[in-house]
C-alpha cells in the first residue's frame, strides 16, 4: 500500500491498526465532513485496482448531489464494477419490512443483482463466488440501533465473503444519531435473529466501519481480509444534519433523521399489539391502540423524562396494525436531543402503556425477547418493574459491551 493510500485508509487487520487510525477532527469550522466513498473516489479508487468489485447497497448509497455510488462507479474506469448485492428492502429501495427485490439486472446499468436478504454463511458465500467479485464493498446508511437489519447484513456478508475468500471494504457514513455513548440491554446469544446476531448494546454508538472492527475481532469465526475508508471530520458528538449529507430513508419506515433518534426505543412496540406507527406520516413516532386515551400521555409526561415531551394524539394507520381503524396513543416530541435516550424512554412508554391500558399485551410469539435481547424486559415489566428498576438491570452488561466497544472506535 503506497504512502498516499495509507495516510487515506485504516486496514483492520490487527488491533494496533485500529490503535494507530487518526481521530480526525477536521470540518468543523471550516471544510465540511467527507464520508468513505468520498474518500475513496478522492484516492482514484486506489483501494480496489486491478479487483473485480461488487457492492453491497441500497438507496442511501449516494453522494451528496444524490448521485448513486452504483451509477457513479459504473461510469467511471477507474473501478471495474461487477456486481451489486442488495439487502433488506432492496437495492433500489422498493420493498417494504421483510421482503426483498430478488435477483436481477438492473435497468440503469445492466449490472447484475444479487439478493443477500435472509442469506448468510455458505449460501451467501457462493453467491459472491458465482458473482465473480474480488473484493465486496459495503455501503449502506446505519441509524444506529442492534435491530435494525443492515448492520447483520454488513456481519453476514463478511462472514461469507471470508468463506468465499474475498477481501471486504466497509465505506464508512456517519451515526445519525451520534456515536456519543451505548445505551440500553446487551442481546444474550440465545436469542440471536436476524435483528440481533451477536452481543451488542441496542442502541451501540458506533458508525459500521467502528462496527466492522469489532465484528472482526470478537464475532467472526475467522476474520476477512478487511479495509475499512474512514470519514473525516465527523465527530462522536454530531447528529447527522451536521454532515450536510442528504437523507434518504434507509427504509420506508425511516423517512427523517427524528425518526431514527426514537427509533431504538420505540421499535420495542413492535413486539407488543399496539401500533409503531406504521402506516402514518411519523413511524416510531406515532405510538397506539383502540381503547387508550388520554391518560397514556399524562402518565410519561408525568416522568418528566429529558429532552422529550409526549401529546395526546389519535391517527388511523393506512397499513399494518390497526389499519383503516383510528386509534388514541400518543406522538412522541423532541426537544433536545442531546438530552434524549432513546432506549429509557421507550422502556418508560412500555411500563406506563401497561399501567394506563387494560388491552396492553405482548406479541403472541415473544417478540420483544428479540428485540430487547432477552426475556429481562419483559419479565420485569410483567411484574410492575418501574422505569429505572428496568434500565437498572442491564447495566453491568452494558458497562461490559462498552468496554469492548471502547477498543474500536476510530473518532473523537
Amino acid at each position: 500500500m503506497h504512502l498516499s493510500r495509507r495516510s487515506l485508509l485504516a486496514a483492520t487487520t490487527a488491533t494496533t491498526a485500529l490503535a494507530a487510525t487518526p481521530a480526525s477532527a477536521s470540518g468543523h469550522g471550516g471544510s465540511r465532513p467527507r464520508t468513505g466513498f468520498e474518500r475513496l473516489v478522492a484516492d482514484g479508487y486506489g483501494l480496489l485496482s486491478g479487483d473485480k468489485v461488487g457492492v453491497v447497497t441500497n438507496p442511501t448509497g449516494v453522494t451528496r448531489d444524490v448521485r448513486h455510488l452504483v451509477d457513479v462507479m459504473h461510469a467511471d474506469d477507474r473501478v471495474d464494477l461487477v456486481a451489486v448485492f442488495g439487502p433488506e428492502h432492496g437495492f433500489r429501495g422498493t420493498a417494504q419490512a421483510g421482503g426483498s427485490e430478488g435477483r436481477y439486472d438492473d435497468p440503469a446499468t445492466g449490472l447484475p443483482v444479487y439478493d443477500t436478504y435472509l442469506k448468510s454463511g455458505q449460501p451467501l458465500a457462493d453467491i459472491f463466488t458465482a458473482s465473480g467479485v474480488d473484493t465486496v464493498v459495503f455501503d449502506i446508511q446505519d441509524v444506529g440501533a442492534r435491530f435494525y437489519t443492515y448492520i447483520w447484513t454488513l456481519f453476514d456478508c463478511m462472514e461469507a465473503a471470508q468463506l468465499a475468500g474475498k477481501r471486504f471494504v466497509v465505506l464508512d457514513r456517519p451515526n445519525p444519531v451520534t456515536g456519543r455513548g451505548a445505551y440500553g440491554p446487551v442481546l444474550h446469544k440465545e436469542f440471536a435473529t436476524f435483528v440481533g446476531r451477536q452481543p451488542i448494546a441496542q442502541a451501540h454508538g458506533m458508525t459500521v466501519a467502528e462496527l466492522a472492527r469489532l465484528f472482526n475481532h470478537e464475532f467472526l469465526a475467522k476474520p476477512v481480509r478487511l479495509d475499512t475508508v474512514l470519514m473525516s471530520g465527523w465527530k462522536r458528538s454530531d447528529f447527522y444534519e451536521t454532515s450536510g449529507l442528504p437523507w434518504v430513508p434507509p427504509s420506508p419506515n425511516m423517512p427523517t433523521t427524528d425518526t431514527a433518534l426514537v427509533y431504538s426505543g420505540t421499535c420495542l412496540f413492535e413486539g407488543t399489539n399496539l401500533s409503531e406507527g406504521r402506516g402514518t406520516t411519523r413511524p416510531f413516532e406515532l405510538l397506539g391502540a383502540e381503547g387508550i386515551d388520554q391518560r397514556w400521555a399524562a402518565a410519561v409526561n408525568g416522568l418528566a423524562l429529558p429532552g422529550v415531551h409526549f401529546r395526546e394524539a389519535y391517527f388511523a394507520p393506512t397499513f399494518s396494525k390497526f389499519q383503516g381503524k383510528t386509534v388514541g396513543g400518543v406522538q412522541i416530541h423532541l426537544a433536545d436531543r442531546a438530552a434524549f435516550d432513546p432506549v429509557r424512554t421507550g422502556i418508560a412508554l412500555l411500563v406506563t402503556a401497561k399501567q394506563t391500558w387494560s388491552g396492553f399485551a405482548w406479541r403472541s410469539d415473544n417478540w420483544i425477547d428479540k428485540l430487547t435481547g432477552s426475556t429481562q424486559v419483559r419479565t420485569m415489566i410483567d411484574a410492575g418493574a418501574g422505569t429505572d428498576e428496568v434500565v437498572g438491570a442491564w447495566q453491568g452488561e452494558l458497562a461490559a459491551f462498552r468496554a469492548t466497544r471502547k477498543r474500536y472506535l476510530a473518532y473523537r
